[in-house]
């Protein structure tokens, strides 16, 4: 079996940032020659200015957070960090959230920190967790899920790693810091990210019932508190790094079995292919 193929209905659609983010995929081995990401090229909007142009449901969802006396120095030190002349990963900080509309929303996988590095003059991050923009080739870990998918699913692995189409069909790709300094890892930790996004998983959980949380690794695991006992289907797994997947992760059949608490819930399971050509969707 193939990765699945999906004709474009938008080639072009607006991002925050007011370029065309639509672009085409390649095949990981031999990239054809393409415009760099608007990551890399656009000057980016304030972090204050990102939250104030999140969707209205997603601004409700962190409102405790807005309120709260953490909110302006996260928002000063990102805005200082990029003043200072370093580099900021990703430029568009809330892709996930624009993406996946709260009540859109039916799988939540946490990752801890955005890709810090570049792959041939690319950055890897893009605003969602464990994804890779276009023509960026495909980490480790990412790799790992993929082969998950491939054992229990039989879905052939994709030829690239850009989840924009996962996040279309509902599935919240949330780091739990969502900034990084290009080359430092976890270098914005422990800055107010984590308040942040604690809030607005805690606010998911407490407003929505029937959500997939797959926590993998202990960092993710450790939010399972926020879920406030609701009624969710949690999947715990080791992290899908070489250094663990090998400890539990592969094997864990998280895909199919959320596809199949989906299906017992009247909902739409997810297509966890990939279409041949990457896309940015937003």
């Amino acid at each position: 079996m193939t990765s699945a193929s999906r004709t474009r209905s938008n080639p072009s659609q607006a991002s925050l940032f007011g370029d065309a983010v639509s672009t085409p995929a390649s095949d990981v081995t031999s990239p054809p020659k393409s415009q760099p990401e608007p990551s890399s090229t656009a000057v980016p909007p304030t972090l204050e200015a990102q939250f104030a142009a999140l969707p209205s449901a997603w601004r409700a969802h962190l409102k405790p957070f807005i309120d709260s006396d953490a909110y302006a120095p996260l928002c000063r030190f990102v805005d200082g960090e990029r003043a200072a002349g370093k580099t900021v990963y990703p430029a568009d900080v809330f892709r996930a959230l624009r993406l996946t509309s709260p009540d859109e929303v039916k799988v939540v996988i946490l990752g801890q920190d955005p890709y810090h590095g570049e792959d041939r003059g690319t950055p890897q991050a893009h605003g969602l967790a464990f994804s890779v923009a276009p023509n960026v080739r495909t980490p480790p870990s990412l790799r790992n899920i993929f082969k998950e998918i491939a054992a229990s699913l039989g879905h052939e692995p994709p030829r690239h790693g850009c989840l924009d189409t996962w996040a279309k069909q509902g599935v919240l790709l949330l780091n739990t810091v969502l900034t990084v300094e290009r080359d430092s890892a976890a270098s914005h930790a422990k800055r107010g990210w984590e308040k942040c996004t604690d809030t607005l998983i805690h606010e998911l959980a407490m407003r929505h019932d029937g959500l997939v949380f797959m926590l993998w690794g202990a960092h993710a695991q450790a939010k399972r508190a926020l879920l406030g006992g609701k009624s969710h289907y949690v999947l715990e797994a080791p992290h899908p790094s070489p250094l663990s997947a090998h400890r539990g992760f592969l094997g864990c059949g998280h895909f199919m079995k959320a596809n199949e608490y989906l299906v017992k819930h009247g909902r739409a399971p997810i297509d966890w292919r990939l279409p041949d050509d990457a896309q940015m969707l937003a």
